[in-house]
């Protein structure tokens, strides 16, 4: 099977510094493998998405010589898929509407690995139903049992008790919107994804995913966590801790940037080269386990800086 990969951004903010090494990281994996690279919008939480940056990170990506090999798709517009999707879930009683709040499910006292962890109260009924529920999916069923393990391709073998540590969780929003989760899935499964490559700070999400790839019948793909790229406090770069965008204007820097941060040491004078010239080395030299068992690297520092080729 050819390898299909994708990079997923959300357009909350234009694409920073960590964004950028998720891209080059499923960017030099999928072309090392001759294989296809997508890009897909993940516009589905409306109310945190930015007029004019889904065009904004496409430009970026344009820039930094990443091109999605088939047509740019976006959540906003794949709605009734994932209703499709609930449904399915729903008919083979996976599925159930939740009417309780957060500050209720925060009252349960039950702590998982991302915080509070649902307690069923509506697994067999709303206890006090309402016109708009949430939609939640049963974890620990026989189909997908627990605890569900996978082996990631850097971070090695990833096993979590999902009904312990995150419980039945949401897929469909009181306010309407679709979950990250339900959607991801989908995407990948319509678009025949075979690889994820993506930041370590999903890695405990992928758990929930392979649980509705299992009930909805859906290839599981391979998975590859990249470190994510934190700031002098320890932070992830993200809109919330002020990170920056990268320059369009300087790609061949910004992207040797990136391959010193994922450890591939380019030697110094790429970043006076062309931009294909960068690419071409990236290619004939990615290795990727240079990376294994990290799950968080500085982002340019001026050690990191001065690593180049060491």
């Amino acid at each position: 099977m050819q390898y299909r990969g994708r990079f997923a951004p959300s357009p909350t903010g234009p694409l920073h510094f960590g964004s950028l090494v998720a891209a080059v990281g499923s960017f030099l994996e999928a072309k090392k493998h001759n294989g296809v690279w997508l890009v897909r919008i993940e516009d589905l939480d409306t109310p945190r998405c930015m007029p004019g940056v889904a065009d904004d990170i496409l430009r970026t990506l344009d820039a930094f010589g990443m091109h999605s090999d088939e047509p740019v798709i976006y959540q906003s517009m794949r709605t009734a898929a994932y209703e499709e999707a609930l449904q399915q879930l729903t008919a083979s009683g996976a599925a159930y509407p939740c009417c309780c709040t957060r500050k209720e499910v925060a009252d349960s006292a039950l702590h998982g690995i991302e915080g509070f962890v649902y307690p069923g109260t509506c697994r067999d009924g709303m206890a006090h139903p309402r016109a708009t529920p949430a939609w939640r999916v049963r974890t620990g069923l026989p189909v997908s049992p627990s605890p569900i393990e996978f082996e990631d391709a850097l971070q090695g073998r990833v096993a979590q008790d999902l009904a312990r540590d995150i419980g039945d969780f949401v897929v469909k929003r009181a306010d309407g919107l679709f979950a990250y989760q339900l959607a991801v899935v989908a995407d990948d499964a319509a678009q025949s994804i075979t690889h994820v490559v993506r930041g370590a700070d999903l890695l405990n999400s992928t758990p929930r995913q392979i649980h509705l790839q299992r009930l909805l019948g859906v290839p599981v793909p391979c998975y590859m966590h990249l470190p994510v790229a934190v700031n002098a406090a320890g932070e992830k770069l993200s809109k919330q801790t002020l990170a920056q965008a990268v320059d369009v204007s300087q790609p061949v820097d910004g992207l040797w940037r990136a391959l010193v941060f994922l450890r591939q040491n380019p030697p110094r004078e790429l970043r006076t080269a062309d931009l294909d010239k960068v690419w071409d080395w990236a290619l004939a030299n990615w290795r990727p386990e240079k990376l294994v068992g990290l799950r968080a690297l500085p982002a340019m520092t001026d050690e990191l800086e001065h690593r180049g080729d060491e």
